[in-house]
């Protein structure tokens, strides 16, 4: 278990403290605790060493994707002296996610100090968090996070870290409109720029032409508050935390160093978002930070991180919680770690369903396999669910699911390979819940109800 936290150690947390006991740090708390520290000290190094100790600290973006945050900071190309962006993603508008925003609300200048880092090191002269519409409250909080930071010299003119590209660096709250799509990157990039949310084809990169046509690094919020901590202490202390590469693994294959945040959702006793080593099992979540399954339930399955990442089977409740659970227990990956717990008494015919309406809802329409397979698994997942499926609608599902998604190259984003991950990880894992919704005995007990 985790001595003391990283991220959360001015927030309490289960089990180190009463989230009841959570309030807004201010600039002047934050400094008194350490903050901005690692900022100071980072402004004594080279931009390339900062960018060295974060690729040595093996850290994976914290957002669902798990990308090495200091491989992408290196993909930048040599500078111009023109505009360079940094963009924050603080849409976490993934199903059942709700960690970034206790950062937000709690501990906003953590995140600032790591955004200030960032473009220190990738030599990014603007930055714009770009944050869910939805967060009304979050969004004056860190707006006026922002506002102290600009008050103490942190960002605007005469700014501790100098100009850059010629420029103050300056940072920009944007408002994102409430589409799940804005949450993928160049689909955000989009948003940003006033146009309507839809995701672009890549290459280009945005690290080569991303915000306004020009260099752009883009980032989880958890992700940048995870920056000052390695700063402060180094990439083998950040190391000490989570679990190694597999064994075996080749060097290149990224580890699952340090701790990160976990959200949890559901009939759980105690829901809410802690923090703890990479590689927590899941009946740990569930049981000692969570206290257990409400009134009694048990344990059916869970998701590990938003519902595009499948779902966990009654048989893998010991199941780690790290970037390797998508190729040990079969689903997409850890996603953004906001763990969905569900009950036995949930119908998992009617959450396939539920989650094919998502995206079919969802989906910007941009690719055919995306807006006509969203639908149709839609359809066909309503008919079964009223009980008037048949065995071949079963094949049927499985076939358009594993024709979507970009994993197969289909689609230009992920969203696709999200409902697939989704509906395929369902039925393959509770396929006789599939069956007896098709079979002949349940038409036998529904005549026998109707008459």
């Amino acid at each position: 278990m985790l001595e003391s936290p990283m991220l959360l150690s001015r927030v309490p947390s289960v089990p180190h403290g009463d989230p009841a006991d959570r309030r807004t740090i201010s600039y002047d708390d934050y400094v008194k605790t350490g903050g901005y520290e690692a900022l100071d000290k980072a402004l004594g190094m080279e931009p390339k060493d900062i960018i060295e100790v974060v690729k040595a600290a093996e850290l994976r973006g914290r957002g669902g994707a798990g990308f090495p945050a200091g491989m992408k900071w290196s993909f930048l190309p040599p500078q111009d002296g023109e505009q360079r962006f940094l963009a924050i993603n603080a849409d976490e508008s993934e199903p059942a996610t709700f960690k970034d925003q206790v950062l937000i609300a709690f501990d906003p200048h953590q995140t600032i100090e790591g955004i200030a880092i960032c473009m220190r090191a990738c030599q990014l002269d603007t930055a714009y968090f770009y944050i869910r519409g939805e967060y009304h409250h979050h969004r004056d909080i860190f707006e006026n996070a922002i506002k102290e930071a600009y008050t103490h010299g942190v960002f605007g003119e005469n700014s501790r870290m100098g100009k850059v590209n010629d420029r103050w660096p300056n940072l920009y709250l944007h408002r994102g409109a409430g589409a799940y799509i804005c949450g993928e990157e160049t689909a955000l990039l989009e948003s940003l720029e006033g146009k309507r949310g839809w995701p672009r084809i890549k290459p280009p990169f945005p690290a080569v032409s991303g915000a306004f046509g020009r260099p752009t690094i883009i980032n989880n919020v958890e992700t940048l508050a995870t920056v000052p901590p390695i700063i402060t202490n180094g990439a083998e202390w950040f190391k000490t935390h989570g679990v190694p590469r597999p064994e075996g693994a080749p060097p290149h294959v990224p580890a699952s160093y340090g701790t990160k945040l976990f959200g949890v959702s559901g009939p759980v006793n105690k829901p809410g978002v802690f923090e703890e080593h990479l590689g927590l099992k899941l009946s740990d979540a569930i049981e000692k930070f969570c206290g257990g399954m409400m009134h009694g339930k048990k344990y059916k399955g869970a998701i590990p991180g938003g519902i595009s990442m499948g779902v966990l089977g009654r048989d893998q409740y010991e199941a780690e919680l790290d970037f390797d659970i998508g190729k040990k227990y079969q689903c997409l990956g850890l996603g953004t770690a906001c763990v969905t717990v569900i009950p036995e008494d949930v119908s998992m015919v009617a959450m396939a369903r539920n989650c094919a309406r998502f995206y079919s809802h969802e989906s910007c329409g941009q690719c055919t396999p995306c807006r006509e397979g969203g639908n149709w698994l839609y359809k066909v997942l309503s008919r079964v669910e009223q009980g008037d499926g048949t065995t071949k609608d079963l094949d049927l599902l499985l076939e358009v699911a594993g024709s979507m998604g970009s994993m197969p190259g289909t689609t230009i984003c992920g969203l696709a390979d999200g409902a697939n991950w989704a509906v395929r990880t369902i039925m393959n894992k509770f396929w006789d819940e599939f069956e007896a919704a098709v079979s002949k005995e349940r038409f036998v007990s529904l005549a026998v109800v109707g008459q």
